[in-house]
């Protein structure tokens, strides 16, 4: 009877410590599912184009060598975490609209190399630019747009302008905007291209020093043009792979307009069309003379000097 009830205690034993090692191995491997990472954003993007609705991700990209690109579905950007606003203030709407879709510092701090990719480019399908530095992401929180009125790009309205343009696959927009800064008569725009096929990630030091005046070329003037270029001149002009195509007419040329001609390089600026009635370049009758003046001045500090 006693040997009886050791064998049925030890067996009790043996069954009970089975339990306690079985649970502790499920609690281990549910821990282990629960803290292992998620799959990256940049790990599900592919290294070809596969739909129209692809967006092109670029530069400085987390783990991939600088100046790689890849593709993100609509499907994987639809999964990021959402926001969704009412705007009455952008113009590429003609009445309050309902966007959603995802900030562009989310997409950066998913996608970018760390540290230093702090610039935010958005591409367009026919080589138009916008930047957002650290700086304006941090003040105006521009959005992917995804979604409009709860649609996707398929069914958007058409270009604002009458041109009876798609908009899609993305734009950009924001909740509200308010300019954060003044420069002589140019105030800080709103970026808010459409027509986006690609966003690129940069240094923003670097990016933006490649069309940085010389030092010894440093005045008031040339510095404030410098700070305009950077926000509207470089949307459409280049300079290599800094800025945008879309006029085809690169930094060189500017500088050498603006050497040779500074009065007819300001009456562009200021009403293109008066000067060229083919241009599509945007008009800029804000900018008063001390605006045009500095930037003939930046522009100028491109040309070599002239040798006596």
């Amino acid at each position: 009877m006693c040997d009886a009830k050791g064998a049925m205690r030890k067996r009790f034993t043996a069954v009970l410590c089975a339990s306690i090692v079985t649970a502790a191995l499920a609690l281990h491997f549910s821990f282990a599912a629960a803290s292992s990472p998620r799959p990256s954003l940049i790990s599900k993007a592919h290294s070809q184009r596969l739909s129209a609705t692809d967006l092109a991700i670029s530069g400085d990209l987390a783990g991939l060598p600088a100046g790689s690109v890849r593709y993100l579905s609509r499907e994987d950007l639809l999964a990021l975490p959402q926001v969704t606003y009412t705007v009455a203030d952008d113009h590429n709407f003609t009445k309050p609209t309902e966007i959603g879709g995802v900030l562009l510092d989310e997409l950066r701090r998913a996608l970018a190399r760390e540290p230093g990719a702090d610039l935010v480019i958005a591409v367009c399908d026919d080589q138009y630019h916008a930047h957002y530095p650290r700086a304006y992401l941090a003040e105006h929180h521009p959005l992917l747009v995804l979604k409009v009125n709860g649609q996707l790009s398929e069914h958007w309205p058409k270009d604002a302008e009458g041109h009876a343009l798609d908009m899609g696959p993305y734009m950009i927009s924001h909740r509200q905007f308010t300019p954060g800064f003044k420069i002589l008569a140019h105030e800080d725009e709103a970026q808010i291209p459409w027509g986006v096929v690609g966003i690129e990630f940069r240094d923003e030091k670097k990016f933006f020093g490649a069309i940085a005046p010389p030092r010894d070329a440093s005045s008031a003037d040339v510095q404030a043009g410098y700070r305009i270029a950077q926000q509207n001149c470089l949307r459409c002009h280049n300079l290599g792979d800094v800025g945008g195509d879309k006029a085809q007419h690169p930094w060189m040329v500017l500088s050498a307009w603006a050497a040779a001609s500074p009065q007819h390089f300001a009456a562009y600026v200021r009403h293109p069309q008066s000067e060229n009635p083919r241009s599509e370049m945007p008009a800029n009758p804000n900018y008063d003379d001390a605006t045009l003046r500095a930037l003939v001045e930046y522009f100028r500090t491109f040309q070599s000097p002239e040798k006596p």
